[in-house]
Protein backbone atom coordinates (compact mmCIF):
# COMPACT_ATOMS: atom_id res chain seq x y z
CA UNK A 1 0.00 0.00 0.00
CA UNK A 2 1.28 3.81 -1.03
CA UNK A 3 2.49 5.57 2.06
CA UNK A 4 0.36 8.59 2.11
CA UNK A 5 2.49 11.84 2.69
CA UNK A 6 0.03 14.58 2.65
CA UNK A 7 -3.81 14.50 4.00
CA UNK A 8 -6.25 16.99 3.24
CA UNK A 9 -9.91 17.20 4.66
CA UNK A 10 -12.23 19.23 4.45
CA UNK A 11 -9.98 22.00 4.18
CA UNK A 12 -11.77 25.51 2.75
CA UNK A 13 -9.73 29.01 2.63
CA UNK A 14 -11.18 32.38 2.76
CA UNK A 15 -9.54 36.19 2.00
CA UNK A 16 -11.99 38.35 3.44
CA UNK A 17 -15.55 37.45 2.56
CA UNK A 18 -14.17 35.72 -0.99
CA UNK A 19 -14.15 31.82 -0.36
CA UNK A 20 -10.94 30.56 -2.12
CA UNK A 21 -10.85 26.74 -2.02
CA UNK A 22 -13.84 24.92 -0.56
CA UNK A 23 -13.83 21.20 1.15
CA UNK A 24 -10.87 20.05 -0.25
CA UNK A 25 -10.19 16.33 0.40
CA UNK A 26 -7.03 14.61 -0.71
CA UNK A 27 -4.35 12.10 -0.33
CA UNK A 28 -0.97 12.69 -1.76
CA UNK A 29 1.05 9.27 -2.10
CA UNK A 30 4.68 8.81 -2.34
CA UNK A 31 7.87 8.50 -5.02
CA UNK A 32 5.11 10.17 -7.80
CA UNK A 33 5.20 13.26 -9.74
CA UNK A 34 1.76 15.29 -9.30
CA UNK A 35 0.61 18.13 -11.17
CA UNK A 36 -1.84 20.85 -10.08
CA UNK A 37 -3.77 21.46 -12.72
CA UNK A 38 -6.95 24.54 -12.81
CA UNK A 39 -7.87 27.84 -14.32
CA UNK A 40 -6.48 31.31 -13.09
CA UNK A 41 -8.17 31.77 -9.76
CA UNK A 42 -8.53 28.08 -8.88
CA UNK A 43 -6.63 28.02 -5.78
CA UNK A 44 -3.49 26.42 -6.68
CA UNK A 45 -0.94 28.53 -4.65
CA UNK A 46 -3.29 28.96 -1.96
CA UNK A 47 -3.56 25.37 -1.75
CA UNK A 48 0.09 25.04 -1.81
CA UNK A 49 0.20 27.52 1.18
CA UNK A 50 -2.22 26.12 3.15
CA UNK A 51 -0.82 23.28 3.26
CA UNK A 52 2.63 24.57 4.09
CA UNK A 53 1.05 26.15 7.04
CA UNK A 54 2.22 29.71 5.27
CA UNK A 55 -1.97 31.17 5.70
CA UNK A 56 -4.26 30.27 7.93
CA UNK A 57 -7.38 28.22 6.78
CA UNK A 58 -11.29 28.64 7.43
CA UNK A 59 -11.97 24.74 8.87
CA UNK A 60 -10.30 21.10 7.79
CA UNK A 61 -6.92 19.53 8.98
CA UNK A 62 -3.59 18.97 6.77
CA UNK A 63 -0.92 16.30 8.18
CA UNK A 64 2.53 15.36 6.52
CA UNK A 65 3.12 11.62 7.08
CA UNK A 66 0.74 11.49 9.70
CA UNK A 67 2.05 14.86 11.67
CA UNK A 68 1.89 18.80 11.99
CA UNK A 69 3.87 20.60 9.72
CA UNK A 70 5.87 22.24 11.98
CA UNK A 71 7.20 18.80 12.83
CA UNK A 72 8.38 18.28 9.69
CA UNK A 73 9.26 21.05 7.84
CA UNK A 74 13.06 20.24 7.86
CA UNK A 75 11.62 17.45 4.96
CA UNK A 76 9.40 20.11 2.62
CA UNK A 77 11.08 22.65 0.26
CA UNK A 78 9.13 25.01 -1.51
CA UNK A 79 10.26 26.92 -4.85
CA UNK A 80 7.53 29.71 -4.95
CA UNK A 81 6.30 31.72 -8.13
CA UNK A 82 8.94 34.22 -9.85
CA UNK A 83 7.16 37.19 -8.89
CA UNK A 84 7.03 36.31 -4.92
CA UNK A 85 10.80 36.95 -4.88
CA UNK A 86 13.19 40.10 -4.38
CA UNK A 87 15.40 39.80 -7.12
CA UNK A 88 17.63 42.65 -6.43
CA UNK A 89 18.35 41.19 -2.82
CA UNK A 90 22.46 41.18 -3.20
CA UNK A 91 23.02 37.12 -2.91
CA UNK A 92 24.79 35.12 -5.46
CA UNK A 93 24.01 32.05 -7.13
CA UNK A 94 25.66 29.89 -4.42
CA UNK A 95 24.16 32.03 -1.59
CA UNK A 96 20.82 31.06 -2.66
CA UNK A 97 21.19 27.71 -3.23
CA UNK A 98 23.58 27.32 0.12
CA UNK A 99 19.71 28.51 1.93
CA UNK A 100 18.47 25.60 1.23
CA UNK A 101 21.20 23.93 4.48
CA UNK A 102 19.50 26.21 6.80
CA UNK A 103 17.26 24.27 8.25
CA UNK A 104 20.13 21.80 9.38
CA UNK A 105 22.17 24.45 10.99
CA UNK A 106 21.92 25.47 14.60
CA UNK A 107 21.94 29.06 15.82
CA UNK A 108 25.11 30.29 14.43
CA UNK A 109 25.88 27.46 13.10
CA UNK A 110 28.60 27.62 9.87
CA UNK A 111 28.28 25.80 6.95
CA UNK A 112 30.67 23.37 5.85
CA UNK A 113 32.37 21.28 2.88
CA UNK A 114 29.37 19.10 3.14
CA UNK A 115 27.05 21.82 2.50
CA UNK A 116 29.59 23.49 -0.12
CA UNK A 117 29.81 19.90 -1.97
CA UNK A 118 25.69 19.36 -2.13
CA UNK A 119 25.19 22.56 -3.14
CA UNK A 120 28.00 22.38 -6.18
CA UNK A 121 26.18 18.84 -7.45
CA UNK A 122 22.78 20.80 -7.16
CA UNK A 123 24.17 23.55 -9.28
CA UNK A 124 25.82 20.93 -11.78
CA UNK A 125 22.89 19.14 -11.93
CA UNK A 126 21.02 21.92 -13.17
CA UNK A 127 23.37 23.46 -15.57
CA UNK A 128 24.41 26.93 -13.82
CA UNK A 129 28.07 25.89 -11.34
CA UNK A 130 29.06 28.67 -13.76
CA UNK A 131 26.73 31.24 -12.47
CA UNK A 132 27.90 30.87 -8.85
CA UNK A 133 29.20 33.92 -8.52
CA UNK A 134 26.19 35.88 -10.10
CA UNK A 135 24.32 37.97 -8.34
CA UNK A 136 20.57 36.47 -8.79
CA UNK A 137 19.28 39.64 -10.57
CA UNK A 138 21.77 39.27 -13.46
CA UNK A 139 20.20 36.49 -14.71
CA UNK A 140 17.58 35.08 -16.93
CA UNK A 141 14.26 34.00 -15.96
CA UNK A 142 14.89 30.60 -17.02
CA UNK A 143 18.55 30.80 -14.73
CA UNK A 144 16.54 32.10 -11.82
CA UNK A 145 13.92 29.30 -11.53
CA UNK A 146 17.20 26.48 -12.39
CA UNK A 147 18.44 28.69 -8.88
CA UNK A 148 15.43 28.33 -6.45
CA UNK A 149 15.07 24.50 -7.67
CA UNK A 150 18.83 24.29 -6.98
CA UNK A 151 18.10 25.36 -3.59
CA UNK A 152 15.78 23.08 -3.24
CA UNK A 153 17.91 19.80 -3.97
CA UNK A 154 20.12 21.11 -1.80
CA UNK A 155 18.03 20.64 0.90
CA UNK A 156 17.72 16.94 0.12
CA UNK A 157 13.74 17.16 0.88
CA UNK A 158 11.38 14.39 0.71
CA UNK A 159 8.64 16.63 -0.70
CA UNK A 160 8.85 19.65 -2.97
CA UNK A 161 6.17 22.03 -3.78
CA UNK A 162 6.76 23.34 -7.05
CA UNK A 163 4.73 26.41 -7.98
CA UNK A 164 4.75 27.22 -11.49
CA UNK A 165 8.49 26.02 -12.67
CA UNK A 166 7.82 26.37 -16.16
CA UNK A 167 6.49 30.14 -16.49
CA UNK A 168 8.78 32.69 -18.68
CA UNK A 169 11.83 29.40 -19.03
CA UNK A 170 13.32 27.99 -22.49
CA UNK A 171 13.18 24.98 -23.64
CA UNK A 172 16.00 23.41 -22.75
CA UNK A 173 15.72 25.06 -19.08
CA UNK A 174 11.85 23.11 -19.03
CA UNK A 175 13.80 20.17 -19.82
CA UNK A 176 16.23 19.89 -17.39
CA UNK A 177 13.65 21.17 -14.75
CA UNK A 178 11.42 17.93 -15.63
CA UNK A 179 14.32 15.33 -15.92
CA UNK A 180 15.06 16.70 -12.29
CA UNK A 181 11.65 16.21 -11.08
CA UNK A 182 11.41 12.40 -12.57
CA UNK A 183 15.00 11.81 -11.14
CA UNK A 184 14.35 12.71 -7.61
CA UNK A 185 10.64 10.74 -7.73
CA UNK A 186 12.55 7.61 -9.13
CA UNK A 187 14.57 8.34 -6.09
CA UNK A 188 11.41 7.89 -3.81
CA UNK A 189 10.67 11.52 -3.45
CA UNK A 190 7.20 12.97 -3.65
CA UNK A 191 6.44 16.43 -5.95
CA UNK A 192 3.93 18.38 -6.56
CA UNK A 193 3.85 21.55 -9.05
CA UNK A 194 1.37 23.51 -10.64
CA UNK A 195 1.63 23.90 -13.81
CA UNK A 196 -0.59 25.51 -17.04
CA UNK A 197 0.40 23.72 -20.48
CA UNK A 198 -2.27 21.31 -20.50
CA UNK A 199 -0.50 19.46 -24.07
CA UNK A 200 2.44 18.24 -22.06
CA UNK A 201 0.77 16.67 -18.65
CA UNK A 202 0.48 13.36 -20.10
CA UNK A 203 3.94 13.68 -20.67
CA UNK A 204 4.90 15.14 -17.39
CA UNK A 205 3.28 13.86 -14.62
CA UNK A 206 2.14 10.65 -13.00
CA UNK A 207 -0.54 12.10 -11.22
CA UNK A 208 -2.85 14.93 -11.70
CA UNK A 209 -5.14 17.04 -9.44
CA UNK A 210 -7.64 19.01 -10.90
CA UNK A 211 -8.43 22.46 -9.08
CA UNK A 212 -11.20 25.10 -9.49
CA UNK A 213 -11.82 26.31 -5.76
CA UNK A 214 -13.32 22.64 -5.45
CA UNK A 215 -11.37 19.47 -6.37
CA UNK A 216 -12.85 18.36 -9.54
CA UNK A 217 -11.05 15.05 -9.78
CA UNK A 218 -7.07 13.66 -8.36
CA UNK A 219 -5.35 10.00 -9.20
CA UNK A 220 -3.78 8.68 -11.86
CA UNK A 221 -2.98 11.22 -14.82
CA UNK A 222 -4.61 8.66 -17.79
CA UNK A 223 -7.81 7.73 -15.67
CA UNK A 224 -7.95 11.76 -14.34
CA UNK A 225 -7.41 13.85 -17.17
CA UNK A 226 -10.35 13.39 -19.46
CA UNK A 227 -11.93 15.97 -21.62
CA UNK A 228 -14.70 15.54 -19.23
CA UNK A 229 -13.11 16.37 -16.02
CA UNK A 230 -11.14 18.90 -17.87
CA UNK A 231 -14.00 20.75 -18.89
CA UNK A 232 -15.66 20.55 -15.56
CA UNK A 233 -12.34 22.23 -14.08
CA UNK A 234 -11.81 24.79 -16.90
CA UNK A 235 -15.83 25.99 -17.60
CA UNK A 236 -16.34 23.93 -20.54
CA UNK A 237 -13.49 25.34 -22.78
CA UNK A 238 -14.00 22.67 -25.15
CA UNK A 239 -11.95 24.46 -28.02
CA UNK A 240 -8.80 25.19 -26.32
CA UNK A 241 -8.70 21.58 -25.44
CA UNK A 242 -9.68 20.48 -29.57
CA UNK A 243 -6.80 22.42 -30.39
CA UNK A 244 -4.38 20.93 -27.91
CA UNK A 245 -5.89 17.40 -29.32
CA UNK A 246 -7.40 16.30 -25.54
CA UNK A 247 -10.01 14.19 -26.72
CA UNK A 248 -10.23 11.31 -24.35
Amino acid sequence: MDQVVIDVKSLSVSFGIKRVLTNINLEVVAGSVYGVIGPNGAGKSTLFKAILGLIEFDLGDVTLWDKDIEEVRKRIAYVPQKDEVDWTFPATVKDIVLMGRYPFKKVFQRLNKEDDRLADEAMDELGILNLKNRQIGQLSGGQQQRVFLARALCQQADLYFLDEPFVGVDIATEDKIIKTIKRLAKDGKTLLVVHHDLSTVNDYFDKVILLNQRLVACGDTEKVFTNKNISNAYGGQLTLLNKLGINR
